[in-house]
């Protein structure tokens, strides 16, 4: 009886958060590394031994798809086929909330990273002493995906309990 209650279409909420936290996390995480990579091939052409230090806002992109990713694969651990488990609707505006949350601050976070990683080893080419302040401002932009991370943690364990 208790299945009959559970619309047919509730588990689109959840793959669809699947799909937006993937999708959104990786345009982030994209566009935080070609942003940064311009700047990056620019002090290449005149102080190669910059580049490595100049990586920072390269990693720091990839670290938002692995949040993305992480959720992803939360999600569809929940995720049975019908008749296995019963997956509810409230279930699946979970893990869409989750994953938009995730997703959604994952390309805030890459487009806040580009840009600063981008201006900012431009500017260490050519004073050494800003690459503190940038590494700083760096991290203030990635805990803003960490920050949908925590979100999408809490959603994912309160759509199972």
């Amino acid at each position: 009886m208790e299945n009959e209650l559970v619309p047919k279409f509730a588990p689109f909420f959840g793959m669809g958060g699947i799909a937006f936290a993937m999708i959104f996390g990786c345009i982030g995480a994209a566009y935080g590394t070609a942003k940064s990579g311009i700047g990056i091939a620019g002090v290449g052409t005149y102080r190669p031994d910059l580049i490595m230090k100049s990586l920072i806002p390269v990693v720091m992109s990839g670290i938002l798809a692995v949040y993305a990713l992480v959720i992803s694969v939360l999600i569809a651990g929940d995720m049975r086929p019908p008749p296995q488990k019963s997956y509810s609707l409230f279930s699946g505006f979970m893990h869409l909330s989750a994953g938009l949350s995730v997703g959604l601050t994952g390309l805030a976070a890459g487009y806040a990273i580009g840009i600063v990683g981008d201006m900012g080893v431009r500017a260490y080419m050519q004073q050494s002493r800003i690459f503190v302040g940038m590494v700083l401002i760096l991290i203030f932009a990635e805990v803003l995906g960490l920050y949908g991370l925590i979100v999408a943690l809490i959603l994912n364990t309160r759509s199972t309990g």
